[in-house]
Parts: structure tokens; sequence; C-alpha cells
């Protein structure tokens, strides 16, 4: 009975609230005076871009809780600093939709359905395979935010263009440590090797 009380009141809440503007729509005259058409295609593109920062949060916050390993420490604190950077960025990019007059994609149905990094499911992998997957995304997502950059310089928003340019130092940045984690080298000396001297 509850649930059901739930949901119709769920239903009622919606029904009785009045949209200020519906999601995949731009406002005619944003705030920042750039033209609509040129609005649309950039809050098109940062959407793709938010949603795909969402999948990579998400991804990266369940390998933070789920590491193991002698490594364990060291990379519980970094995927915990990669995860923020990303959260941070994804903020200041739904900031730039609003001010573009756009609609930031919020819901996680939507963002997944957006992102062009497939989220890799509840399943735990060994280590390896998870900063693999977690470096994998962080390609694909740098790759776009390239893009993403020429397409704001090409249609005159050199705000969009220096906010993404910011953003992918960061993820640059910490792409090369997963990248650096990811590396055979070690410190630690294999037994037989050892034994050989």
């Amino acid at each position: 009975m509850a649930a059901v009380e739930r949901s119709e009141m769920s239903e009622a809440h919606t029904t009785d609230t009045n949209v200020r503007q519906e999601a995949g729509t731009i406002e005619d005259g944003n705030p920042v005076r750039l033209d609509s058409e040129k609005a649309e295609q950039i809050v098109d593109a940062l959407n793709t871009e938010l949603a795909t920062e969402y999948v990579v949060y998400h991804q990266l916050k369940k390998h933070h809780w789920d590491v193991e390993g002698a490594e364990f420490r060291d990379l519980h604190l970094f995927l915990e600093e990669a995860y923020e950077h990303v959260e941070e960025n994804a903020d200041a990019i739904a900031e730039r939709i609003t001010a573009l007059g756009g609609v930031p994609v919020s819901s996680p149905s939507n963002q997944e359905e957006m992102s062009i990094v497939d989220f890799e499911g509840e399943d735990i992998y060994d280590v390896r395979t998870m900063l693999s997957n977690d470096l994998e995304g962080y390609g694909d997502l740098v790759t776009t935010m390239r893009e993403h950059v020429e397409l704001a310089r090409n249609l005159g928003d050199h705000a969009t263009a220096e906010l993404v340019s910011q953003h992918l130092v960061d993820f640059e940045e910490d792409a090369h440590h997963f990248a650096h984690y990811l590396e055979d080298d070690t410190l630690v000396l294999d037994e037989a090797v050892h034994t050989a001297d």
C-alpha cells in the first residue's frame, strides 16, 4: 500500500509542477549571447561529454571501493583523486551547458545511453583489468574532448573551448598516471633471479 501511495504522490508531484524548460531544448537568447544554433551544437557535444564523465566517475568510484592487493592503499587514494577530478569537471561542464541555455543530462539512464564509454558492469575484476578499463575510458574521453575544443573554437565559443581545454589537461594527466600503474617495471625482485646472483 505504501508503495502505491508513494507512486501516486510522485505522479501528482510531477504533474502539478510547472516545467521551466524541457530537456533537449535550448533557450532563445542565452545569457552569453551565443547564436542559438551554435549553442545547440555545443550543448549536444557537452552533454555527451557530461554523460561520459559520469559513467567514468561511477566506474572509478567502483574501483576505489573494490581495489585489493599490495598496491591497495596507493591505488585507493589515486582512484579517489581521479573520480574527484571527474566530478569537479563534470559539474563545470553542466554549469556551462546552463549558461548556453541548455539542459544538462542528469538522469543515470540517460547518461549511460549518451555516454561514449560503456560501464564495465557490476562484476569485480582483477586490478590490472580495472585500470586497463579506466585507461580505455580516459582515452575515449580525451579524444572526444579534443574534438569539442575544436568545435567550440570553430563556432566562436572561446570560453567553452578554454574550459574544455583546461579539463583536458587534468584528464590527460590522470590517464598518464593510469598508464604508469599498468607498467610491468617493479622494484620487487623475482625469487629465481635473486638466488641466481
